[in-house]
C-alpha cells in the first residue's frame, strides 16, 4: 500500500471573547422520557372489553455495585391498545455512561393481578442520538412501543386549582356528564404545530359544576419555563369506551392564568360558549425531588395529582442551550481516530507489545479503547464513516506524522476502524518516532471546520471529536499546546488516551494549555480505567458536551429546532426476548424491583 498523505492547509478562525463562557464539568444532562404504543395485544379477556395499559420504566443496572431502580410509571389509559401516555419520566444522563431502561407495559386489573402486555429495552444515548431522538421496538406479545427523549425545559411545578361552572351537558336527558380536564402544550410537528397532552385530571361523576383536585404539573413539560407560551385547557365528558366527548376548550398561558385567580375563563366548542372555568389557584414552586415523588404515585391515579410538593421559592429555568438541544436539533457528531505507530510500542509481532495481535482474537489495548470510545460516539453519527490516521512511522525512509490508515480515506463503523488499523501493519511502514500530534491536530481541525461549514450551508450542524491513542508523551509539549490553542477555535474536541505503562506525567501540560476557551482536550491513561469500558468512556467523554456548547455559543450559533419524525418514519427494531426483571407492586402503589434488571459491563467487548 502506498503512503497516502492526508494533510490539508490549516486555516485559523479567530474568535474574540470579552466574557469567556465557563461551564461545569461532569454535569449530567436533564432529559425526559416519553412513551406511546400502537396496536398492543388486548389481554383483557373474553367479554371484558379492552385493556387499560400503563407503562413502568426501570433503570437497568449496568455496572457492578449498582442496583436497578424503578424510575416511575405512566398514567393508565382506559380502553385503548394504542395509548399515548401523558406523563414523562425525568432522568439524568452523562455522555459515556450507559443508561438503559426497561419498559414494561401492564393492563390494569382493579380486582386482581395486572396483566403483562409486553416489554422492551432502550439505550437512552442511542435514543437521544437517533434522528428525531426517537426509537421504536416491536413487542413479542404484539404491538410496538415508541420511546422519545427530549431535554427537560424549565424548572419548578405549577399547582392549578379550577372549578367548572354550568358546563353544557353532553349526555342527554336524565343523565349528566362526567367531566375531566386536560392541559396541553403546543409544539412544532412535521405537519405544523400540534397540541400535546401533558396532564389529565381525575373524573368527577355526574356533575356539571365539578371541583377538581389541584393539578400539579412540572413546568418542564407544560411550557418549558416560558410563562407566555400558549397552553390549552380542554374539558371532556368521560366515556368508558375511551371515546371521550369534548365539552369545551380555551387557549391561555401561565402568565394569563396568574392574572385570572378569582376570575373565570370561557369554554367554547365550535365558537359556542359551553361553560366557564373558575380559576381558584395558580401557584408556582421549585421542587428538587420531582422524579422520586412521581415514582411513588399510585398507578390508577392521575400522574401529577398523586403527590403534594412542599411550597418553596420559585426556581427560574437555567438559561442557554445544552448539548441535548443541539443533538435533538440534528447536530451530527463526527469522529476521527489517530493511532501512534512509533517504535516505542514494540515489535507488533511479539507477544506483550502494545500492537500485538493475539491469535485468539482478543483485543489489544489500542483496540479496546477504540471499541469502547467510538462505540459510544457512533450513536450520534448517522453515516458511521470515520477517517483513521497514523503518526510516528516511516514510509520510504521519511517519518510521517499524519498518514492514512487502511485502503480508504474513511472506515465504516467501529469494525472498519479496527480493520484499517490492522491493515496498516501490512503497508510497508517502519515504526519510528518522535511522537508528534501537531499535524494530526491540524488535519482534524481543518476537516472539522470544513464539515461544519458544509453542514451550515445545508441548514445543519456538525461537530468533531478526535481520538488520539499514544503510548508515550509528546516530544514537544510547547508546540502541542500552541496547536491546541489554535484548533480550539474550530468545532473540535480532542480525547487523548495513553496506552501502556509509560510515565505520562509530562502530559500535565494539557491542563496548562486547557484554559478558558482553549479547553478542548482531555487526557486519560488507559491503565487507570482498564477494568471495564464504562470507566474509560465515562472519564474520557464527560467534557465533550460542554465543549460543544461552548463552541456554538461563542460563535452565536443557536441550536436548531428539534427534529420531529412521525411514527411511519421511525425504523421499528425487531422484538427481543422478554426482560429478566420482576417487579413487586405494593398495596400503597409503590413499585420496586424484586429480581433481575442487571446488564453488567465487566470488561471490553469487540
Amino acid at each position: 500500500v502506498n503512503y497516502k498523505k492526508h494533510i490539508t492547509n490549516y486555516s485559523n478562525y479567530p474568535i474574540e471573547l470579552s466574557n469567556p463562557i465557563k461551564l461545569n464539568k461532569k454535569q449530567a444532562m436533564k432529559l425526559e422520557i416519553s412513551l406511546h404504543a400502537s396496536n398492543l395485544k388486548n389481554v383483557a379477556g373474553a367479554l371484558k372489553g379492552t385493556s387499560d395499559p400503563y407503562a413502568v420504566i426501570t433503570h437497568i443496572a449496568t455496572t457492578p455495585g449498582t442496583a436497578p431502580k424503578v424510575l416511575g410509571k405512566t398514567e393508565v389509559i382506559k380502553n385503548n391498545v394504542s395509548p399515548n401516555w401523558v406523563k414523562v419520566i425525568n432522568v439524568d444522563y452523562e455522555l459515556g455512561t450507559p443508561f438503559k431502561v426497561a419498559i414494561q407495559i401492564y393492563d390494569e386489573v382493579r380486582k386482581g393481578s395486572n396483566k403483562t402486555m409486553g416489554s422492551a429495552t432502550f439505550d437512552i444515548g442511542e435514543v437521544l442520538g437517533s434522528r428525531g431522538s426517537s426509537k421504536a421496538r416491536k413487542l413479542k406479545k404484539g404491538g410496538t412501543i415508541f420511546c422519545h427523549v427530549a431535554k427537560q425545559r424549565g424548572s419548578g411545578l405549577l399547582r392549578l386549582g379550577m372549578k367548572g361552572i354550568k358546563l353544557k351537558n353532553t349526555e342527554g336527558f336524565m343523565r349528566k356528564s362526567d367531566p375531566f380536564f386536560e392541559l396541553s402544550n403546543k409544539r412544532d410537528g412535521a405537519g405544523g404545530q400540534t397540541w400535546d397532552n401533558v396532564h389529565r385530571s381525575e373524573v368527577i361523576k355526574d356533575n356539571l359544576n365539578p371541583d377538581w383536585k389541584d393539578a400539579i404539573v412540572p413546568l418542564s413539560i407544560l411550557n418549558q419555563g416560558d410563562m407566555s407560551k400558549a397552553i390549552l385547557i380542554s374539558v371532556y365528558d368521560h366515556e368508558s369506551s375511551g371515546q371521550h366527548v369534548l365539552m369545551g376548550s380555551v387557549q391561555t398561558s401561565l402568565q394569563e392564568l396568574q392574572g385570572k385567580v378569582g376570575s373565570t375563563l370561557t369554554l367554547k366548542k365550535k365558537s359556542k360558549t359551553t361553560g366557564t372555568l373558575s380559576i381558584q389557584k395558580v401557584g408556582v414552586s421549585g421542587v428538587e425531588d420531582v422524579t422520586e415523588r412521581m415514582a411513588a404515585a399510585n398507578v390508577s391515579a392521575p400522574a401529577a395529582a398523586a403527590y403534594t410538593p412542599s411550597p418553596t421559592a420559585f426556581v427560574a429555568a437555567a438559561g442557554g442551550p445544552s448539548f441535548a438541544d443541539y443533538i435533538t436539533g440534528g447536530c451530527e457528531l463526527n469522529v476521527g481516530v489517530a493511532i501512534d505507530f512509533t517504535g516505542s510500542n514494540g515489535d507488533p509481532r511479539k507477544p506483550g507489545t502494545l500492537h500485538y495481535r493475539n491469535p485468539d482474537g482478543s483485543l489489544n489495548d489500542y483496540e479496546k479503547a477504540i471499541t469502547a470510545i467510538v462505540g459510544v460516539l457512533a450513536k450520534y453519527d448517522s453515516d458511521q464513516m470515520y477517517p483513521v490516521w497514523g503518526f510516528g512511522a516511516k514510509y520510504g525512509g521519511v517519518v510521517r506524522h499524519c498518514f492514512q490508515c487502511g485502503s480508504s480515506p474513511e472506515a465504516h463503523g467501529v469494525q472498519g476502524i479496527i480493520d484499517a488499523y490492522r491493515q496498516t501493519f501490512k503497508s510497508g511502514l517502519t515504526m519510528s518516532g518522535p511522537t508528534v500530534f501537531t499535524e494530526v491536530l491540524q488535519t482534524a481541525a481543518t476537516k472539522a471546520q470544513s464539515s461544519q461549514d458544509a453542514a451550515k450551508a445545508q441548514g445543519k450542524q456538525s461537530y468533531t471529536i478526535l481520538l488520539i491513542l499514544t503510548d508515550g508523551a509528546v516530544t514537544d509539549p510547547a508546540a502541542t499546546a500552541q496547536m491546541l490553542r489554535q484548533v480550539s477555535t474550530t468545532p473540535l474536541s480532542v480525547v487523548i488516551v495513553g496506552v501502556g505503562n509509560a510515565d505520562f506525567s509530562s502530559m500535565q501540560f494539557l491542563d496548562d494549555a486547557n484554559t478558558g476557551d482553549a479547553d478542548v482536550a482531555q487526557f486519560v491513561a488507559f491503565n487507570r480505567h482498564s477494568r471495564n469500558s464504562v470507566e474509560l468512556t465515562s472519564e474520557t467523554l464527560h467534557e465533550i458536551p460542554d465543549q460543544l456548547v461552548r463552541y456554538y455559543q461563542r460563535n452565536n450559533i443557536r441550536a436548531l429546532p428539534p427534529v420531529v419524525r412521525g411514527d411511519d418514519e421511525i425504523v421499528i427494531e425487531p422484538e427481543e426476548e422478554e426482560i429478566d426483571l420482576t417487579l413487586d407492586f405494593s398495596d400503597d402503589g409503590e413499585i420496586v424491583v424484586a429480581a433481575g434488571g442487571d446488564d453488567f459491563v465487566t470488561g471490553f467487548t469487540a
